[in-house]
Formats: C-alpha cells, structure tokens, sequence
C-alpha cells in the first residue's frame, strides 16, 4: 500500500470518528435539556445559543487557518479545547451556567468541521482523489454511535459527555497522521474574507443553503422531542438516527458523478424538494414507528447540501480564502440557519406544537424551491 492511499485511509478514519460526537451532542443533548426539565422555549435558546456563537467563531477561526503556518495546528487547538468545556457540562443544571458553558464550547467546536473540510478537500485536490468514501465513513460512524449513544442515553443520558469527550480526544489524535496543509496568506498579504461575496452564485447558493438549513435546525432541536411525544423511546431514537445517517450513503457513492451531471443549483433545488416532502409527512404521522422509514428521505436533503456547497467551495473560491469560505458556509448555512430554526421555532412549538411547525416548514421548503428554480433556471442559468 502506497503512501498516499494510507493518508487516504488516515482520512477516511478521522470522518468516522469525528462524526460520532456529532451524533452524540446534536441528538442527546436536547433530550439531556429536556430529561432534566427545561420548556421547548428554553431549549430553543439553549441549542441556539451555539450558533450564536459561531457568528464570531466561525469567520476567526476561518481567518486564523488561512492565515497560520498550518491549518493542521488550528484544528488540533480547537479539539483541545472542545475537549475541556465538555467536562464542564454536567457540573450543573442551572441554566445560566449552562448558557456559559455552551457559549464555550461552541466557541471551539463549531469550526472543527468546516476547517477539517478545508484540509481534507485541498489535500485531495492536490491528489486528484475522490471526497466522497471519506465523507461516507463520516456517515457510517454517525450512524453507529447513534445506536450506541442511543443505549448510553437509554441507561444514563449524562454519560453521553463522557462518550463525546473519548470520541473528540481520539479524533484529535488522528490529526496529527494527517498530512500538513498550510495557511495560505501566511507570510502574505491578507485577503479580507468580505471578498468571498463577490461571486454572486455562491451568494445565492448560501441563501437557498439558508433557508432549508434553518428548516433542518427545528428538526435536529424538536424532532427527539417530538420522537418521544408520539411514543419514541431513546433506543428507538437512535434507530431513527442510524437510519437517516446510513441513507446518506447512496448519494456520497456517486455524488461526483450527480453533480457533474445536474450541477449544484440542481442538487439543491432537488433537497428542496424532498425537504418539502419530509416535514409534510412527519406533520401527518401519529406513530414512532411509522417515521422510521421517512427517515431515508434524509439522504437527499442534509448530505447533498452540504457536500454540494463545500465541493462548490473548493472549487471556485481563491485557495488563500478556502477555510474562510467553509467556516462562513458553516456560518450561514448550519450557525444562522439553526438559530433561527431552534430559537423561533421553540416559541412556535410552543404556540402551536411541533406538529404544526413541521408543517410551516413543509411549506417554506417548497417555496424555496419554486422560487430559486425560477431565479436559477430561467434567469442567470446554469
């Protein structure tokens, strides 16, 4: 086995392991908020509080990578310190220290995945090798540590810090097998990352991007909730999670290929769609189990957004701006986006429930998708 297909490797096992603490946080922790009595609302604010954060955090450490002898070091600084805020979380039940704590953490954290896209898709452009599988080990250990973390929170919900610290510590690990990848504006002249909005496709790919994001936000925040209004158990939640992440693989196995031949404003036009699709079904159905097969709608709509924009990303924008141009797609796309999903989607509940909400969305996803395919095909093309 030759050097590179080992890096490749190298690669392929960091995803997997890095989306396990994804799975873990994103899925239990509003069922942790929930457990220890905390309204739909004050879970809202609590879940937006990290996007929040991520409006500072994202375009730093974005800028910071670009411009640091090694992208490589950035990355591992970040785990670190993920690593410690997420001991602090279950010291304490009360809510302002839990907005504290959050607030950190985010801080940290939310740049790990956009600055780990940068490095892995510049090496890889370097090598002519495909992003796809590597992005698919990240759906495979999402998927699994869904069905553990499911059996942790089924026994105990506060062991799923614990589990979310070993998975993060091992991932900071890998890094340092990864090859170095370097800032590009270090020792040069500095680009502002405003420049970056000078494209007007990838300004309306980030809107589109938006808009069905922030339908994606109420659901990873109130649909574990919802789950277990209409009987769902945490096991069962973690099912519903391993499915939905494993329907992800079919589009990463020919993803170049859907791509090359539809483009991405078609790719997003079509998870607009099948997001429509989705919360219309989820606002209808009565029963855990009746979800459970729904949840491979999934795999048309989260994945392709993000693989789309971030090939996009790589693609177009200038290499001394790339981590820049991920962090502010991670910004908009899944910082901006899940705050307003998460916080007035929580009033929204609990005004009208989170069936009804589902709904609403249900209806701005196809309105978004009737109105970008009208902008993108029968004004400025493809």
């Amino acid at each position: 086995m030759g050097y590179s297909a080992i890096i490749y490797y190298y690669f392929i096992i960091f995803y997997a392991v890095f989306f396990m603490g994804g799975a873990i946080y994103g899925t239990f922790v509003p069922v942790y908020l929930d457990y220890i009595g905390y309204s739909k609302s004050e879970i809202g604010i609590l879940m937006s509080l990290g996007p929040f954060v991520a409006i500072i955090a994202q375009p730093f450490w974005g800028i910071t990578s670009d411009r640091a002898r090694s992208k490589n070091f950035v990355l591992q600084i970040l785990f670190l310190a993920s690593i410690f805020t997420m001991a602090l979380f279950p010291l304490s039940r009360n809510f302002y220290y839990l907005i504290a704590v959050i607030t950190l953490f985010t801080f940290f954290q939310t740049s790990t995945g956009p600055i780990s896209d940068a490095i892995t898709l510049e090496y890889l452009s370097e090598t002519n090798k495909s992003f796809g599988p590597i992005r698919m080990a990240g759906t495979i250990g999402y998927a699994v540590m869904s069905i553990i973390a499911g059996w942790f929170a089924q026994g105990y919900i506060g062991s799923i810090f614990a589990l979310n610290i070993l998975v993060m510590f091992i991932a900071f690990m890998i890094v340092f097998k990864l090859p170095v990848v370097e800032g590009h504006q270090f020792g040069k002249e500095r680009i502002p990352i405003w420049r970056l909005f000078s494209n007007r496709n990838l300004v309306l790919l980030m809107i589109l991007n938006f808009l069905i994001q922030t339908t994606l936000g109420f659901y990873y925040t109130y649909f574990p909730i919802y789950f277990r209004q209409i009987g769902g158990s945490n096991k069962l939640l973690g099912l519903a999670y391993f499915i939905s992440a494993m329907s992800e693989i079919p589009f990463l196995l020919y993803a170049d290929k859907i791509l090359k031949r539809i483009g991405t404003k078609g790719a997003l036009i079509g998870a607009s769609g099948v997001a429509a699709l989705r919360w219309l079904i989820i606002s209808f159905i009565p029963n855990a189990y009746l979800v459970l097969p729904f949840q491979l709608l999934h795999g048309l709509i989260f994945i392709v957004l993000y693989y789309s924009m971030a090939t996009y990303i790589n693609q177009e924008v200038p290499k001394e701006l790339r981590a820049s141009g991920q962090t502010m797609n991670n910004l908009i796309g899944m910082g901006i986006s899940r705050i307003v999903g998460s916080l007035l989607g929580g009033f929204l509940s609990d005004t009208y429930g989170i069936k009804a909400v589902f709904f609403y969305n249900s209806l701005l996803a196809f309105a978004v998708g009737l109105i970008f395919g009208y902008i993108f095909f029968r004004k400025i093309g493809r």
